[in-house]
């Protein structure tokens, strides 16, 4: 009965106190009979670990073994998942087919370009896409300057008789981002779609 009360203490400190007194706390050895073992002893036997290190490390990693990731790649991986981030669970199987095989050709096409035409720039992408029906998918921009210099978005469009379309497209800096520079159409049904990143 003892132990039983004992135990009703300590899950009732703790709960009361909002876990700042844990049951392995210190406090709670006082409460201990002299008979029982203690859990800090039973740590504290002649336990060695030891580890040999030799003079020459036989594993050492090597470039070869793990290839750095180019400029290019880190920005095309991180527009792909980006984009999928965009499209959420609702959106992105139904379209996955079609924007792999259609759209991001295209989008990987205009960061490989920009990337080569502005290699004394450090580009990078915004970190968050916009959600509800807002645009915004991701912005490739200059890290140096701070400023955007393509901004690829996605539209919903519902069209009369068709239904609804998704509409991506992007903007460059050149023109001030006022034009619409079309990257394809991919048909979503006659309902109406979900909101993005749901």
């Amino acid at each position: 009965m003892k132990q039983w009360l004992q135990r009703f203490m300590i899950a009732s400190v703790a709960v009361l106190t909002l876990g700042a007194i844990t049951p392995s706390h210190e406090i709670w050895l006082n409460f201990q009979d002299k008979d029982e073992p203690n859990e800090t002893d039973s740590t504290t036997r002649d336990t060695h670990y030891s580890i040999d290190l030799g003079d020459t490390p036989t594993d050492q990693l090597t470039e070869s073994a793990y290839p750095s990731l180019s400029e290019e790649d880190l920005l095309l991986g991180t527009a792909r998942s980006l984009s999928y981030e965009k499209f959420g669970e609702r959106i992105g199987p139904v379209i996955q087919n079609e924007f792999d095989t259609e759209i991001f050709p295209r989008i990987e096409a205009v960061i490989q370009t920009s990337l080569h035409n502005a290699s004394e720039r450090r580009l990078a992408i915004t970190e968050q896409p916009s959600g509800d029906y807002a645009e915004k998918i991701f912005h490739v921009y200059d890290k140096t300057a701070e400023q955007d210099v393509i901004r690829f978005h996605v539209r919903t469009e519902k069209r009369p008789i068709d239904g609804y379309f998704y509409n991506f497209h992007y903007h460059t800096a050149e023109d001030g981002f006022t034009a619409h520079h079309t990257l394809g159409d991919i048909y979503w049904s006659k309902n109406t779609p979900p909101k993005w990143l749901s």
